[in-house]
């Protein structure tokens, strides 16, 4: 079963510092203007819409969590190792910044349950023929037109197997980076975009380039350990109250924020 999203495109020590793609003055000038104070019902809505259901996918129900049970292993495939190198430090960032998820980079594809394809912009439909096939591919540029793509494999528990990701590395680092966080995110699990929401970079209307504190309260809700995969929104409901107090405490830990 394959689901496939697109990228549109302290006093405490635990309190880290953005990534250095700050940086870059398209990322630096959006962080700047980060809304970084929600309420339970904006964090909640915006997991639910994300968590559940799947902007295009292929087979196999979406109404599940869906989510990695086991350590994540990323490993970079392609021969660019400025982009391996951001790559990296993505991943790094995103293991510091969400609590519960085991992830890190691998130093083989055999080693890796997330493999990231880095190829050039003009290989991209090459690429999705000798994954998706032929007239697939030719579906998902049709109804997508993306730049970049991750898709996942579930089993029948619907606990994510295998993600595979696909950046192009020679659009500029911000397209680079924009493309990087989204679709590594979403091949973790919150597959679904929606232009319903403002403030995460899961909505195709939205670029951002990092790792925002919104998205941060999304992730941290999926791999707290009482999320379990294959749970319906009535059982996640039921459990959201006491998981966001928690990772609220979490969220303004890592980010310095006030209480």
């Amino acid at each position: 079963m394959l689901a496939i999203a697109l990228a549109a495109l302290a006093c405490d020590a635990m309190v880290w510092p953005r990534f250095a793609a700050a940086e870059i003055p398209a990322i630096a000038s959006r962080q700047r203007a980060e809304k970084k104070t929600f309420t339970d019902d904006q964090i909640v809505d915006g997991f639910l819409k994300t968590a559940f259901g799947a902007e295009y996918h292929l087979a196999g129900r979406v109404d599940r969590i869906r989510k990695y049970q086991v350590p994540v292993r990323v490993f970079a495939d392609g021969n660019r190792s400025d982009r391996k190198a951001q790559l990296a430090k993505i991943v790094a960032e995103i293991a510091r910044r969400v609590q519960h998820l085991d992830i890190a980079m691998a130093g083989s594809a055999d080693a890796a349950n997330v493999v990231v394809r880095l190829v050039r912009d003009r290989d991209l439909g090459r690429t999705l023929v000798k994954f998706y096939g032929s007239a697939r591919a030719r579906e998902i540029q049709g109804s997508l037109d993306p730049q970049c793509l991750s898709g996942f494999r579930k089993n029948e528990k619907f606990e994510i197997e295998h993600s595979d990701v696909i950046l192009t590395v020679d659009n500029g680092d911000f397209i680079f980076l924009d493309c990087a966080y989204e679709e590594l995110l979403q091949s973790l699990g919150p597959i679904n975009d929606t232009e319903s929401v403002p403030w995460t970079m899961f909505n195709d209307n939205v670029s951002m380039g990092f790792f925002g504190v919104y998205d941060q309260y999304i992730l941290n809700l999926l791999y707290d350990p009482r999320i379990k995969a294959g749970m319906t929104v009535a059982e996640v409901k039921d459990v959201l109250p006491a998981v966001l107090a928690d990772v609220r405490v979490w969220v303004r830990k890592v980010n310095g924020l006030p209480d």
